[in-house]
């Protein structure tokens, strides 16, 4: 690669790279499964730079990209395991923990589809044809995988035993533009 491709592909990775992991935590719900989709996912972007430099819409291939390297994780054996002799150490709770917690949890209920669809629609803030690009389908399936997502993330967080706290019984709960 020359010098000043390799640069482009730096500073493109660099750029893009927390936002990258956050979805794939989304995807995932797991950190350190998170950051190694992230990092295949640049090591792919490095490898292929001059193609997806030359892509129409370069986000959307790089979203596809990750997509394929989640489906690609999961596909693995390994992905089922989880070997440990404790249980893992938790990070200092944060401001609104149990919503996030709660969100999480109703994501991880979803298909991996409707589920991608809903964190590339509504967490990566991409539009119908972008999100339709990254998982490469077309602009209807992105629209019933997110409305049924939706749907079932909505039925989950309304049940008393899945409730954020704060929420009261009939309240609608809306973050970041997604009512829940």
């Amino acid at each position: 690669m020359q010098a000043e491709a390799e640069q482009e592909c730096a500073d493109y990775l660099a750029a893009r790279l927390p936002r990258l992991h956050r979805i794939a935590y989304l995807l995932c719900g797991d950190g350190h499964r998170a950051e190694d989709i992230a990092q295949a996912t640049a090591v792919a972007i490095y490898t292929n730079w001059k193609r997806v430099r030359s892509a129409d819409n370069t986000d959307a291939y790089v979203h596809k990209m990750l997509f394929r390297q989640y489906l690609g994780q999961r596909r693995l054996s390994w992905s089922r395991v989880l070997l440990t002799d404790r249980m893992p150490e938790r990070a200092a709770p944060a401001v609104c923990v149990e919503d996030r917690v709660a969100v999480l949890a109703a994501l991880s209920t979803l298909p991996k589809r409707q589920r991608a669809a809903v964190v590339l629609r509504y967490f990566s803030d991409l539009s119908v044809q972008d999100t339709a690009a990254a998982l490469g389908c077309s602009e209807g399936t992105v629209k019933s995988q997110t409305a049924r997502g939706l749907a079932t993330l909505r039925e989950f967080l309304t049940q008393p035993s899945h409730r954020p706290a704060g929420v009261r019984p009939g309240q609608t709960l809306i973050r970041n533009g997604v009512e829940a």
